[in-house]
C-alpha cells in the first residue's frame, strides 16, 4: 500500500512539474490605486505586453495586495499614489519577491507606501518634482535588462530630484537642474527581481515609444528565466498588420493590408482571458459559418444562426436565402460539439432566435418566424408568420436578442429600422428599443426609446432589464415604460432628470489590444457595443453572480466586463475590463451569454471586416478603417466588398478553472417533476426553461411544489432566492393567482427576505380597491429595497385608479427618498397621474414640501411641444380631458398651404388640424361622425391657430384670436385615442385622419405646436388652469424662417450655408430623416475646432447624452436638443448683432468634423 502512495505521489508531482512548464502566457498584474489616469496608461501597456506574449490584469485598489491573489501572477507593475502599505501588503509584496517573481515600480510609487522602510529603500525615498521642462534619459549597462536598441528616453514635464541616493544597479539617469539623479535601476530581492523607472507621469510620456519599450523590456526581464522560457514555448503567432514603432494607441494608422486568419488554435494564442480562467473551443468551419446568435434548447443543445448573407444579400422569395440555423451537440462530453444538425435552411438575413411551443422563434425581417419540427427528426418541417412589419432596409438595425422574459412574453430590442406593422388590429410604429410581445405575436408592446442603433439586451435574476447600444452607451437600464416619463416633475432638488432607458455607463474608454482601432467613431470607445447579458449561474466567482454583464465591442476584438451596481432604485456600471480580449484583427465576439453548463458562451463573428454602413472621409478616413478607399454601396444600407468573409467562425467556452461546470437536465413537459427540480436549479438558464415549459403544460398540478418554493425564505451568498421569483411568475403565467393559497403565498411573499422576491409579488398580484389594504400593509410601498419599491410605484401606475391609494401616494410623496432618488420621483408622479382623479382629497397647496409642490404644478401643466413633423412616441391620454392647441403656420415660396398640421386618433375617433386649397379645416370625429370647421378667413402668409376641444365651448377654431367658427354639441372624448399624436404628415391608409387631395406632408413652415390637456370640469382641481386663446400681438415682427434637414447616410446638412439679418428674430426647423440622431450647434466665428474637440471630450462623461452632446462652452451660442431619427425641433433665437461667418456644427459623437456649414449674419 505505501509503496502505492509513493508512485501516486510520484505521479501527481511529475504532473505538476510538467503543468509548472506547460507553454503559456506570462500573467501580470497592474496596480493603480490612487492614480486616475492608470486604466488608460494601463491599456496602452499592455498592448505592448501582449505582443510579446505577457497579459496584463489591471486593478485600482491595494485590496489586490494579497499573496494568495498576488500569486496567481508572475510580475507587479505598480504606478500607485498611496501612502500606507499595511505590514500585511507588505509582507505579500516581500514573499512575492521570494517566490522568485518580479515588481516593476513606475514614478509617483516612488512617493507611495512612505510607512515601509523596506519599501522607501528600493525606491531611494521618493521625488519631490523639479517643474516644468525637458527631461533626457541616458540609459547604459542594461542590455540584459531594457530594450538594447534604446540609449535615450525624452521627454517633457517629468523632471524629479530623489531624495536618497540607492545602492541598487542604476541603468538609467538624467541630468536635473545641474544634478545627476538616477533614473532607472535594479535589484535582486529575496530571490525576485525588481525594478524602478521614473518616468510615466503623463500620458504623452505613454505615448513616447522609447519610453514604453524600456518599460515593456523591464517588465519581460522581470518575470525571470523560467517564464519567458514558457512564453517562448507557446509560439505566440505574429500576424501584426502594423509596424512595432506604434506607441500611441490613441491616434488612427493607415491600414496597409488585411491580416492573415488563424485556425482556432493559433487565433486562441491571441486571446486573453481571466487569470483562473480557461477558454475551450466548442466549434468552428466548416461546421459552423458566420454565426451571429444563439441559444440552447431545454435538453441543453446549443442551436445557432448562421448570416451568411448578412449584411447584402437579399431574397425576397421564400427559401432563398443562404441563412440556416444548426443545432450543435457534444454527445461524447468531451466539451466539443460532434454533431452538426442543420434545422432550418434558406432562410435570409435571421438575426435571432428563442424556444417557445415546442419550436422556436425566428427574427428575420419582415416576419417575425415560428418554426417547429413535428416528426422529430430536429429538422423544421412547420412553418408559421406569427408577425410581420420590421424594416430590412438596413440589416444591421433590425430586431435582435429575443428572449424568454419573467413575466412569459417574448422580450427584444430593435434597431432605427423600425418596426410599422399592425398587431391585434392596433397600428404601431418605432424605431430603435426595446419591446416585448407574446409567444404567439399578439399583445407587442414597444416599452421605450434607445439613444441609437441597439444590439444588446440582458435581464438579471431579479427581473431587472437592461440595454446597450451603437455608438456610446454600453450600458442602460430600463426602469419603468416611456409612457410614464411623457411627463415630469421638474426644479426637485437631486433628481436628474432620466430616460426610460437611461444610460449608465460609467466609462467611455475600451481596453484593446490592437495597435490601431479601427473604428468609424465614438474611437477608444464602445461604437458597437452588443450584448448584455449578465452572469447569472453560480460556477464563476461570487463577484460575478447578477452583478457583471457581458458586452461584446467586435470593432476592437474584445468582451467586457461591464460591473452592475445599485444606485438608488437603479443601477450604475462600472469599469471591470475584459473577460476576453485578443490583437487577433479577425477575433469578433458578437454575442456572449451563460449557458447550461455555468460558463459563458462566446460567438466569434471571426472576420476582418465589421463595418457595416459607408461612411464618408471626414467621418472617417476609409485608409484608417479598412485596406481600401473605394467602399460601394450595397443592399442592406452597407457597403459591398469581397472582404467580407464567408468561411469562418467559431463557439468558446469561457470556464472559471475552479467551477463545477457539470449541472444538467433535460427538461421535459411530460415530466413535472423534472421542471420543478430545474426551477431550483443554481442557473437562470434551467430556471427559465423550466417555467416557460410548466407555463406551455398548462397545467395546475405543480401549484403545491409552487407555493412550497415560494414559502422558502431562504437566500443566497448575494441576498437572492431566485426559485421563488420564477415560482411567482410561473404562477402567473397558469393563471393561478385568484386562488386563495397562491393568492396568500403572494401576499406572504411582500414580506420575504429577498428583495426580488418582494419585487416580483408585487408586480403579479392584482392592485384593486378590495386588495390594496393587504397589499399596503406589507410596507411594500416603502420598501427599504429601492428597487423593489421602483418596482410598487409602477405596479401604482399600471393598474386602474381607485381612492384607497391616495393616503399612500400621499404619504409616498412625503418621503424625501422619493423626491431624490432619480428613479423613484417619475415613477411615484406617474402613479400619481394615474390617480389623479382621486389626489384631491391629499393635495395640499399650502405645503412646503417641495416635491409636493412640484407635483401640482406638474399635474396641472399637461403639454405637449411638437415641431413641423414629429410624432409622439407615446400618445397622451385625452380621455375626459379639455384639448387645447396652439400654433403658428408661415407660407413657404408661396406655395399653397396643405396637408396635416396635427392630428390624433383615427378617422373612426380622432381629431385633425389640416390644410387643403389655403382652406384651414378642424375636424373632429367620434364613432365614425364628423364634426367639422372650416375657414379660410384670416389666412395669409403667417397666421396664428388656435383649436381645442372643451367641456364647456365644444369644438372651436381661432385665427389670429378671432372665432371662426364653434360646434358646441362637441364633448371630450371619453376614452383614449388609438393611433399617434403626429404633425406635419400623417399615417398611411389603414389610420389616416382623412383623405388628402394630394399628400398628406405639411407644405408650409410651423415653427412648433403646443398641445395642452386638462382634465375637464368634473374631475378638475384647484391646481389646475383653465386654456385660453392664443394670443396674437399684431405688431410683433414675423420671425424668419429657416428649415435644414440632416441629409440621408451621408453625414451632411442639405444646406452649407445660409444667410439672415442681423438682429432679426430667426426660427430654425431642424429635421432628421437620417437614421442616426443629429444636432445643429450654432457657435462663435471661428472656433468650429475649439468646440468640436470639447464635443469629444464631452464622450469621457456620462451626462453627455443628457447633455444633447452640447459641449457647455462659451462659444456655443445656440443650439437644438438631439433630434431623433424621424423627427424634428424647432429652434428659436435672434441673431447676433455682429456680421460675420458663425459656423453650425453637429456635435454628436464623431460628426462635427463632416457635418457642419455657416451662418452668414449680414447687415
Amino acid at each position: 500500500m505505501n509503496n502505492i502512495l509513493r508512485v501516486l505521489l510520484l505521479f501527481l508531482v511529475f504532473l505538476t512539474s510538467c503543468r509548472a512548464d506547460e507553454p503559456r502566457r506570462a500573467e501580470v498584474l497592474f496596480i493603480g490605486a490612487g492614480n486616475k489616469q492608470s486604466s488608460n496608461q494601463a491599456t496602452w501597456l499592455s498592448v505592448e505586453l501582449f505582443k510579446s506574449g505577457i497579459n496584463l490584469t489591471y486593478t485600482d485598489t491595494l485590496a489586490s495586495l494579497e499573496f494568495d491573489y498576488l500569486n496567481k501572477f508572475d510580475g507587479v507593475v505598480l504606478l500607485v499614489n498611496e501612502k500606507e502599505l499595511s505590514e500585511e501588503k507588505e509582507q505579500a509584496l516581500k514573499k512575492f519577491l521570494k517566490e522568485g517573481k518580479g515588481v516593476v515600480a513606475l514614478n509617483s510609487s516612488a512617493n507611495s507606501f512612505q510607512n515601509s522602510e523596506w519599501y522607501t529603500n528600493l525606491v531611494q525615498g521618493g521625488f519631490t518634482d523639479a517643474g516644468d521642462g525637458q527631461a533626457i534619459v541616458t540609459i547604459e549597462n542594461a542590455k540584459h535588462v531594457l530594450d538594447s536598441s534604446i540609449n535615450i528616453i525624452q521627454v517633457n514635464n517629468e523632471k524629479y530630484i530623489f531624495k536618497k541616493k540607492t545602492d541598487q544597479t542604476v541603468i538609467g539617469s538624467a541630468a536635473i537642474d545641474g544634478s545627476k539623479q538616477n533614473y532607472i535601476w535594479y535589484s535582486e530581492e529575496n530571490g525576485g527581481r525588481f525594478l524602478y523607472h521614473a518616468l510615466g507621469k503623463h500620458d504623452d510620456t505613454w505615448k513616447n515609444h522609447q519610453f514604453l519599450r524600456t518599460v515593456s523590456s523591464a517588465v519581460w526581464w522581470s518575470l525571470g528565466e523560467q517564464v519567458q522560457s514558457m512564453v517562448n514555448k507557446l509560439a505566440i503567432p505574429n500576424v501584426s498588420i502594423y509596424p512595432d514603432s506604434i506607441s500611441d494607441f490613441t491616434a488612427r494608422y493607415d491600414v496597409p493590408k488585411v491580416q492573415d486568419p488563424l485556425s482556432p488554435e493559433q487565433s486562441m494564442k491571441l486571446i486573453q482571458k481571466p487569470v483562473d480562467f480557461e477558454l475551450k473551443l466548442f466549434a468552428a468551419e466548416p461546421n459552423i459559418t458566420n454565426p451571429i446568435a444563439m441559444s440552447w434548447d431545454e435538453k441543453g443543445r446549443l442551436w445557432v444562426i448562421e448570416a451568411v448573407d448578412y449584411p447584402n444579400s437579399f431574397e425576397e422569395v421564400k427559401g432563398k436565402g443562404n441563412d440556416r440555423i444548426v443545432i450543435c451537440e457534444d454527445t461524447d462530453g468531451d466539451g466539443v460539439a460532434d454533431k452538426f444538425t442543420e434545422f432550418a435552411k434558406g432562410l435570409n438575413i435571421a438575426t435571432s432566435l428563442t424556444f417557445s411551443n415546442d419550436g422556436v422563434i425566428v427574427a428575420m425581417a419582415p416576419n417575425f418566424v415560428f418554426l417547429k419540427d413535428t416528426d422529430g427528426d430536429d429538422v423544421a418541417d412547420h412553418e408559421e408568420i406569427i408577425m410581420t412589419g420590421w424594416s430590412k432596409g438596413d440589416t444591421h438595425a433590425g430586431p435582435s436578442n429575443l428572449q424568454y422574459g419573467f413575466d412569459n412574453k417574448i422580450w427584444g430590442v430593435n434597431g432605427y429600422a423600425g418596426y410599422n406593422g399592425i398587431v391585434n388590429g392596433e397600428k404601431h410604429i418605432f424605431s430603435q428599443g426595446l419591446y416585448r410581445l407574446n409567444p404567439d405575436g399578439s399583445d407587442l408592446e414597444y416599452l421605450a426609446t434607445t439613444s441609437n442603433n441597439t444590439w444588446g439586451l440582458g435581464i438579471s435574476e431579479d427581473n431587472n432589464v437592461f440595454v446597450s447600444t451603437a455608438n456610446n452607451t454600453h450600458s442602460a437600464f430600463y426602469s419603468m415604460p416611456e409612457k410614464y416619463l411623457q411627463r415630469r416633475v421638474d426644479n426637485i432638488p437631486g433628481a436628474n432628470p432620466i430616460n426610460s432607458i437611461q444610460k449608465i455607463d460609467g466609462h467611455y474608454e475600451v481596453h484593446a489590444l490592437t495597435p490601431n482601432l479601427r473604428q468609424v467613431d465614438v474611437v477608444g470607445g464602445f461604437t458597437s457595443a452588443a450584448g448584455h447579458q449578465m452572469y447569472t449561474a453560480r460556477d464563476f466567482p461570487q463577484s460575478y453572480w447578477n452583478s457583471v454583464a457581458f458586452v461584446a465591442e467586435p470593432t476592437v476584438r474584445l468582451l467586457h466586463n461591464a460591473i452592475i451596481e445599485k444606485d438608488g432604485a437603479g443601477f450604475k456600471e462600472r469599469d471591470g475590463w475584459n473577460l476576453l480580449a485578443s490583437s487577433d484583427e479577425w477575433f469578433g465576439p458578437v454575442h456572449a451569454e451563460v449557458g447550461p453548463d455555468g460558463a459563458v458562451w462566446v460567438l466569434d463573428w471571426y472576420n476582418f471586416i465589421i463595418q457595416h454602413n459607408v461612411f464618408v472621409p471626414a467621418q472617417a478616413p476609409s485608409e484608417k478603417v479598412l485596406p481600401f478607399k473605394d467602399q460601394v454601396g450595397g443592399p442592406g444600407n452597407a457597403f459591398e466588398s469581397n472582404l467580407r468573409d464567408k468561411k469562418h467562425g467559431r463557439v468558446y467556452r469561457v470556464l472559471y478553472k475552479n467551477g463545477k461546470h457539470n449541472e444538467s437536465f433535460k427538461l421535459s413537459k411530460d415530466n413535472p417533476k423534472g421542471l420543478i427540480e430545474a426551477l431550483n436549479s443554481k442557473n437562470k438558464f434551467w430556471r427559465t426553461h423550466a417555467q416557460r415549459l410548466l407555463v406551455e403544460r398548462k397545467n395546475a398540478d405543480v401549484e403545491q411544489d409552487l407555493i412550497k418554493i415560494i414559502n422558502n425564505k431562504s437566500v443566497d451568498e448575494i441576498g437572492l432566492n431566485a426559485p421563488a421569483i420564477h415560482a411567482i411568475w410561473t404562477l402567473k403565467g397558469l393563471g393561478l393567482l385568484t386562488k386563495k393559497e397562491v393568492n396568500d403565498a403572494l401576499l406572504a411573499a411582500l414580506s420575504h427576505p429577498s428583495a426580488g422576491v418582494r419585487k416580483a409579488a408585487v408586480q403579479v398580484l392584482d392592485l384593486n380597491a378590495k386588495s390594496f389594504d393587504q397589499i399596503a400593509q406589507s410596507n411594500i410601498f416603502k420598501d427599504e429595497n429601492l428597487n423593489t419599491r421602483l418596482a410598487a410605484f409602477v405596479k401604482i401606475a399600471d393598474s386602474a385608479p381607485f381612492a384607497a391609494v391616495a393616503p399612500v401616494l400621499k404619504a409616498a410623496i412625503n418621503d424625501p427618498v422619493n423626491a431624490k432618488d432619480r428613479w423613484l420621483s417619475p415613477a411615484l408622479f406617474a402613479a400619481i397621474q394615474t390617480n389623479h382623479s382621486h389626489m384631491s382629497m391629499v393635495a395640499d397647496q399650502s405645503s412646503t414640501n417641495t416635491y409636493q409642490q412640484a407635483v401640482n404644478q406638474a399635474l396641472g401643466e399637461e403639454i405637449y411641444t411638437l415641431g413641423r413633423k414629429n410624432r409622439v412616441q407615446f400618445s397622451p391620454n385625452v380621455a375626459d380631458k379639455n384639448i387645447t392647441i396652439e400654433t403658428a403656420v408661415l407660407r413657404r415660396d408661396q406655395d399653397a398651404f396643405k396637408g396635416l398640421i396635427i392630428g390624433q386618433g383615427d378617422a373612426k375617433n380622432g381629431f385633425a388640424l389640416y390644410m387643403q386649397g389655403n382652406k384651414i379645416y378642424w375636424d373632429v370625429y367620434n364613432n365614425g361622425e364628423i364634426q367639422r370647421i372650416a375657414a379660410t378667413d384670416g389666412i395669409g402668409n403667417g397666421f396664428k391657430v388656435n383649436a381645442s376641444i372643451t367641456a364647456n365651448q365644444g369644438s372651436s377654431l381661432y385665427i389670429n384670436n378671432k372665432l371662426v367658427g364653434n360646434i358646441k354639441e362637441v364633448k371630450p372624448f371619453n376614452k383614449p385615442l388609438r393611433a399617434y399624436l403626429r404633425s406635419g404628415e400623417d399615417l398611411d391608409e389603414s389610420v389616416a385622419l382623412t383623405k388628402y387631395e394630394h399628400g398628406s406632408e405639411f407644405i408650409g413652415n410651423i415653427s412648433e405646436i403646443k398641445v395642452k390637456l386638462q382634465l375637464n370640469g368634473e374631475h378638475a382641481h384647484h391646481h389646475m388652469q383653465r386654456a385660453s386663446p392664443v394670443e396674437v400681438n399684431q405688431n410683433e415682427a414675423p420671425a424668419e424662417v429657416i428649415v435644414i434637414k440632416a441629409v440621408k447616410d451621408i453625414m451632411q446638412y442639405d444646406k452649407r450655408s445660409i444667410t439672415v439679418k442681423a438682429g432679426r428674430q430667426i426660427t430654425l426647423i431642424m429635421e432628421n430623416p437620417d437614421a442616426m440622431p443629429h444636432n445643429l450647434v450654432i457657435i462663435k466665428p471661428g472656433t468650429t475646432e475649439i468646440v468640436g474637440k470639447a464635443a469629444d471630450a464631452m464622450l469621457q462623461a456620462s451626462s453627455a447624452a443628457e447633455k444633447d452632446y452640447v459641449p457647455e462652452v462659451s462659444e456655443v451660442l445656440f443650439h437644438t436638443k438631439l433630434v431623433n431619427p424621424g423627427q424634428s425641433y424647432t429652434l428659436k433665437f435672434q441673431a447676433p448683432k455682429e456680421k460675420g461667418e458663425y459656423p453650425f456644427i453637429c456635435t454628436f459623437p464623431g460628426h462635427w468634423r463632416g457635418m457642419n456649414g455657416i451662418m452668414k449674419v449680414v447687415e
